[in-house]
């Protein structure tokens, strides 16, 4: 039968008549920096681990160095957990922000695998090194996916900014420009959506750069929440003005929610749905988890595991993305 997917154009959402079997919807499965349970997480080997497996996909952060480069690194500093020096040896502690350093003086660290002293380095054992790789820059990834053949896999580019330490990243108007460009430069804006959990980043895009997609990620934990802090994440909405998170996903003029899965319930997914949100939770690692998600409706998982998403995909009879292997 013929179905409605809502899906992500330049500027905003259009409805495509798509041809599905009965019963089976347009599924969305992001591979959690790249693929970060099975190799070093936001670097070329994890990525292209991902395009491998098959992912629809790419989810990754990033940071701009001092010379102005769009790298894929998660942590606004050279970071102990996965960070070793031009000696070979593990940083003692968090090194330069990557704002202060060129993207010369980073090719010198190798973020080939987790430090086994850390907790951090201990939670992914299945985790495979990869001695000798560099932090890559934005550019690479989308290098990476063209050397693949793979025309239909997405970018979901995460804005790592936080408002509490304005002093470790760009400020969000010069970050935001920096990725949109970058983004731009490669030919991919209709391939690519901007994320954040500061919405100021993404208040930038939807101003600017309107044929990019946004994704309003949230957190509602006792670790991270973005929402409960009196609007410093989320570009001065507050919830006690609109309800719920998703009415204030709305009226920042989203159209992509993207929770954490342990926030999302059944009410809350049936409230987005009918404000016209699609909801992608994050991040959503065991077998039992994936399944609760799937059996909830959710429109895409971001995981580190997708290789287990795509397991339980294939149990439900949901169409598969195509595997495009390809060497980092």
């Amino acid at each position: 039968m013929t179905r409605l997917f809502r899906y992500a154009t330049p500027g905003a959402f259009a409805l495509a008549a798509i041809t599905f079997s009965v019963g089976v919807q347009a599924f969305d499965l992001q591979g959690h920096r790249g693929a970060r349970g099975l190799a070093p997480e936001n670097t070329l080997p994890a990525f292209a681990l991902a395009l491998s497996l098959g992912v629809d996909t790419l989810e990754l952060d990033t940071g701009v160095t001092g010379d102005g480069v769009v790298v894929v690194t998660h942590e606004p500093r050279l970071h102990p957990d996965t960070t070793r020096g031009p000696d070979g040896q593990w940083l003692a502690a968090p090194g330069q922000a990557i704002k202060e350093i060129t993207y010369a003086e980073i090719l010198r660290y190798d973020v080939g695998r987790l430090n086994p002293s850390t907790a951090y380095g201990k939670r992914y054992p299945e985790q495979k090194a990869v001695d000798g790789t560099r932090i890559p820059k934005l550019a690479d990834v989308f290098a990476l996916a063209k050397r693949s053949g793979n025309t239909a896999v997405r970018f979901n580019i995460e804005t790592k900014i936080d408002p509490r330490k304005p002093q470790e990243t760009l400020p969000p108007e010069t970050f935001a420009r920096a990725v949109i460009a970058e983004i731009r430069a490669a030919g991919m804006a209709g391939r690519a959506t901007l994320q954040s959990f500061d919405w100021r980043t993404l208040k930038v895009a939807q101003a600017e750069a309107p044929e990019i997609a946004t994704v309003y990620l949230t957190a509602q934990q006792k670790w991270l929440d973005n929402i409960g802090a009196a609007g410093a994440w989320t570009a001065g909405l507050r919830l006690e003005d609109h309800g719920s998170v998703a009415k204030m996903v709305k009226a920042a003029g989203g159209r992509i929610w993207s929770p954490y899965f342990g926030d999302l319930d059944a009410a809350k997914l049936a409230e987005a749905r009918a404000l016209g949100l699609s909801v992608v939770v994050w991040t959503v690692n065991a077998p039992a988890d994936i399944a609760r998600m799937l059996e909830l409706g959710v429109d895409g998982i971001i995981s580190d595991r997708p290789d287990l998403v795509r397991e339980e995909m294939k149990k439900r009879g949901l169409p598969l993305p195509a595997a495009t292997p390809v060497s980092p």
